[in-house]
């Protein structure tokens, strides 16, 4: 289970942490073992919706049979995944073999 939970990996130079991010999204798409699921709530969820510049890869993982989950409220923007809750983060996370991290 990989875990995004904002739209920046690390703090302190937002766009450098947009470059770091969706450079993160794209090696999820370039590792030889997927992840099954890819978990995005609060800022993350925002690169599932139009505009973001990680679409592509997150449609890619899409398409090879991750399952994208969103949790935030930003249900009518979404272009990749589906709405979820906690309750279903907390059991993917609970149930994961590992969980990566950006």
């Amino acid at each position: 289970v990989a875990v995004i939970p904002s739209e920046f990996m690390g703090s302190g130079d937002d766009e450098l942490g947009a470059v770091l991010m969706k450079g993160f999204v794209f090696a999820l798409t370039q590792l030889d073992e997927l992840p099954e699921t890819v978990l995005m709530y609060n800022g993350g969820v925002k690169l599932a919706c139009t505009g973001s510049s990680s679409l592509d890869d997150l449609r890619t993982l899409a398409e090879a049979g991750v399952e994208i989950l969103n949790h935030y409220g930003l249900a009518e923007r979404l272009e990749v995944g589906e709405a979820t809750n906690m309750y279903v983060i907390v059991e993917k996370q609970a149930s994961a073999r590992g969980i990566i991290r950006p």
